[in-house]
């Protein structure tokens, strides 16, 4: 076999024979130089009113198409006032404000055309009158050492990412925050709040999974204490709330924590899914019964939201409302506001 070689004696290195161009000796030219490519510019962080109005998109489109059907250029009459009732209802705000937000549009308007931005205003108003007494942040009392926080709500929630979430927050306000992973039923859900620890740089309490939910609790605010821990966080495994035996359990978790602390848990958080609508009422009564809630997180307001359903929590159980969160980063939970939430809503500008 011939000698592959060139006139110099050297074998043409990979690269020349490969890509060598009408050279008989097989050397290359050289390649010319790529274009220089512009790094593609990142797309702007879209601002919290843009991700509330998005995450509220689909209770503020029904509602809107609602009113704009409703209230055409005929004089306002009892059958209007009616069709409006139906829509706010149906749109999980509830009947008590459904009725004021009917006799607010009537009062003074009968026999009158009305525009239906006017009827969005008024709906935003009222909304807002109900929302803001219970819309109050979460108060770190610094007497309490730690300051116990227990969170509540059913499975798929969003419990343990609100805890991330939410511990991030305190843990950039200078305070030295713990984690106690009390969903031992979830693997996943003990490795995840450890992920966030590790984020935040947050020790996690956590034992094998199966582990008995109220033991940990004990040992986890003893560590607390003895860390001289700001605020522990405990995450409580996902049930419903129909279930009496793990309900009998979380009741477990509470007795065992004020063993410790007789004031503990110091906020007892229930995390809301903003798209199970309706349900979210008996999930406030059950856990507020067996748990104490003393205030609410609203989670998944990402498009498919019913979040009306707040509306008609805030009315009933005038809980506070502490956070809404709109999606999965970490600054995607934010205090609640009742006049943003209220014009969200009504499908106004801010």
């Amino acid at each position: 076999m011939a000698d592959e070689t060139n006139s110099g004696g050297k074998k043409p290195g990979l690269f020349g024979r490969l890509f060598g161009r009408g050279d008989p000796a097989g050397r290359s030219e050289p390649l010319p130089a790529p274009e220089a490519v512009a790094p593609a510019e990142p797309e702007p962080k879209r601002s919290w009113w843009q991700r509330l109005r998005e995450g509220l998109s689909r209770s503020s489109s029904t509602i809107g198409k609602g009113i704009a059907e409703v209230f055409t250029k005929r004089k306002l009459d009892s059958a209007m006032l009616d069709d409006l009732e139906d829509l706010l209802i149906q749109a999980d705000l509830g009947i008590a404000t459904a009725t004021k937000i009917r006799d607010t549009v009537g009062k003074g308007r009968y026999d009158k055309t009305i525009e239906p931005e006017e009827v969005k205003q008024i709906l935003a108003d009222e909304i807002e009158k109900v929302l803001s007494p219970v819309a109050t942040p979460l108060e770190i009392d610094a007497s309490k050492k730690p300051f116990v926080i227990l969170v509540v709500g059913v499975n798929g929630s969003g419990k343990t990412t609100t805890i991330g979430k939410l511990s991030a927050k305190l843990a950039a306000e200078g305070k030295k925050v713990m984690l106690a992973a009390g969903d031992t039923f979830r693997a996943a859900a003990i490795e995840q709040l450890q992920i966030w620890g590790s984020r935040i740089g947050a020790p996690v309490i956590s034992r094998p999974q199966g582990a008995d939910a109220a033991g940990l609790a004990f040992d986890a605010m003893r560590e607390a204490r003895e860390a001289g821990a700001d605020v522990l966080v405990m995450d409580t495994a996902g049930r419903l709330q129909n279930r009496t035996e793990l309900m009998a359990e979380l009741e477990k978790v509470v007795r065992v924590m004020k063993k410790v602390d007789a004031d503990a848990p110091h906020a007892v958080l229930l995390v809301l899914d903003a798209t199970v609508g309706q349900n979210a009422m008996s999930q406030v009564e059950i856990f507020g019964r067996v748990a104490g809630v003393t205030g609410l997180v609203m989670t998944k307001l990402d498009g498919t939201a019913r979040g009306g359903i707040l509306v008609a929590i805030a009315e009933k159980f005038k809980l506070p409302v502490h956070f809404i969160g709109v999606g999965e980063q970490q600054d995607d939970l934010e205090p609640f506001a009742a006049r943003d939430f209220a014009r969200a809503i009504a499908g106004l500008e801010d």
